[in-house]
């Protein structure tokens, strides 16, 4: 089975790229993030080309942000569209998470808020979010959350640490929020797989940044010990962030038992600069 997970900031934008991307990698269970569709626009335009592919859909939107789904050729089933205990943020519930049960791993695809910087209202929202989902996780051992968290785990998942000081995404409080998550057993499998890697997902769009390959790690794969023991391989389509209208995520791409494509690597192609992590002690 293979299981996959790219914000790609707007739907709509990506319509070109995002029907021909299921259609080269085959993904079984896809979690999209920032759809940034209602529910009935996102069925409108994809609702048809989806289920000519063989997928069921789960999407909760809202319109012009944020939104969030699953696609799934392996069964969809006991979908959840809000995640319980969930905060409203300006009193109102945001589109960040939708679960469901596919080919037997319970599946939720999530879009962290951003939290902004360190002392904005949304940051607090970031936390309180982030302790719903943990409180979400009954099951760890055969659940997968995926998706943008909007955390970079380490300093090593950013490319230059300096940089993101006074900055969300590396504060001590999100990286325990997601530690707490990680430690109900969850494993976050790309980086178990290549552990001294340097290994992006997102580029911001300004100053060339992608082909300079500075980068962060918010987009994870965290599955408990059942899934993340039938890994096979665990990569970054970093193809799908090249070429025209790209969204600034890459497709984070997790295969289950067996690895069509082989054991390829973290990032397809390699980076422009490729560069090993720091030795670390």
């Amino acid at each position: 089975m293979r299981v996959a997970t790219w914000n790609v900031n707007s739907a709509l934008s990506r319509l070109p790229r995002l029907l021909p991307w299921l259609d080269e990698r085959r993904p079984d269970v896809v979690c999209l993030q920032e759809t940034k569709l209602s529910d009935e626009a996102f069925a409108a335009t994809f609702g048809g080309p989806l289920a000519e592919r063989g997928y069921e859909v789960a999407h909760v939107g809202e319109g012009r942000w944020n939104g969030v789904a699953l696609l799934s050729r392996v069964g969809l089933d006991d979908v959840e569209r809000t995640l319980p205990g969930a905060p409203e943020f300006g009193g109102v519930l945001e589109a960040r998470a939708v679960t469901a049960t596919c080919g037997g791993v319970r599946v939720t695809s999530v879009y962290v808020p951003n939290g902004r910087t360190p002392g904005d209202p949304h940051y607090a929202y970031k936390l309180e979010w982030l302790a719903a989902l943990r409180a979400a996780v009954t099951d760890p051992a055969t659940a997968v959350v995926a998706g943008d968290m909007n955390i970079a785990p380490t300093d090593a998942d950013v490319w230059d640490p300096s940089v993101f000081v006074e900055s969300t995404h590396v504060t001590p409080p999100e990286r325990a929020a997601l530690g707490g998550l990680i430690g109900l057993g969850l494993r976050d499998v790309v980086r178990d797989r290549w552990p001294g890697e340097r290994v992006f997902t997102y580029w911001d769009y300004r100053a060339g940044r992608f082909h300079q390959d500075k980068g962060m790690r918010i987009d994870l794969v965290l599955a408990g010990s059942a899934v993340a023991d039938r890994v096979a391989a665990a990569w970054v389509d970093r193809q799908a962030r090249k070429g025209k209208g790209p969204s600034d995520h890459a497709p984070v791409i997790v295969d289950l038992d067996t690895a069509p494509d082989g054991d390829i690597g973290p990032v397809v192609p390699p980076p422009s600069t490729p560069a090993k992590l720091p030795h670390r002690e």
